[in-house]
């Protein structure tokens, strides 16, 4: 089996016990794809048919209000990738993914997902379990955007298995991922060092 395909079959097995029969029904439906760096996976605006694995670089979920770009997620490596509501709806996608950097990844396109929900027990698990994952994530940003200061989501990012997000992306996409300026957040950054130097 091709290398990449088997990080993808060990990325679904952390959801369910994938059988060989069950893997068979999806592998002939994968792709591989490389996009450039700014490129797009999917677009505001256009319907979303595919989703996607991603085996090396690293990806932003953006959406535009009033002309300014709002960043929602960051993706890396070994992370499935979608605009999820356009999928399930067949409406146009309210959000943008674009690479930050050259991506490889895996594709496929969401209706064979769909259709393996009902052909077999554990993908339909598997479609339970991912879309709770999503749920989870979801709620976390939500709770940390209305509660937490920039401060405290910067410094949440440094404690937790975020913090990939301040090692390996700009500091301007950060910026707006926190809903702050860049400069906002290199004041933010200079107090934070300077009282918990161990970050």
């Amino acid at each position: 089996m091709d290398s990449d395909f088997i990080l993808l079959r060990n990325y679904i097995s952390k959801f369910i016990k994938l059988s060989d029969a069950d893997w068979q029904m999806l592998e002939p439906h994968l792709q591989k794809r490389t996009l450039k760096k700014h490129s797009f996976f999917e677009q505001e605006g256009k319907k979303a048919r595919e989703v996607g694995y991603i085996v090396e670089g690293n990806m932003r979920h953006f959406y535009t209000h009033q002309g300014e770009e709002k960043t929602t997620y960051f993706y890396f490596e070994n992370s499935m990738v979608a605009s999820y509501i356009s999928c399930l709806t067949g409406q146009p996608s309210m959000i943008t993914i674009e690479a930050l950097t050259e991506v490889k990844m895996i594709v496929f396109p969401y209706a064979i997902l769909n259709t393996l929900y009902s052909q077999s027990p554990a993908w339909e698990r598997f479609g339970r379990l991912l879309a709770e994952y999503l749920a989870m994530g979801l709620e976390e940003r939500m709770v940390g955007l209305l509660t937490l200061s920039p401060e405290e989501r910067y410094i949440q990012l440094l404690e937790s298995n975020k913090r990939k997000i301040t090692e390996r992306i700009a500091q301007h996409y950060i910026a707006n991922y926190l809903g702050i300026t860049p400069v906002s957040l290199s004041r933010i950054r200079n107090r934070v060092l300077k009282h918990t130097p161990d970050l």
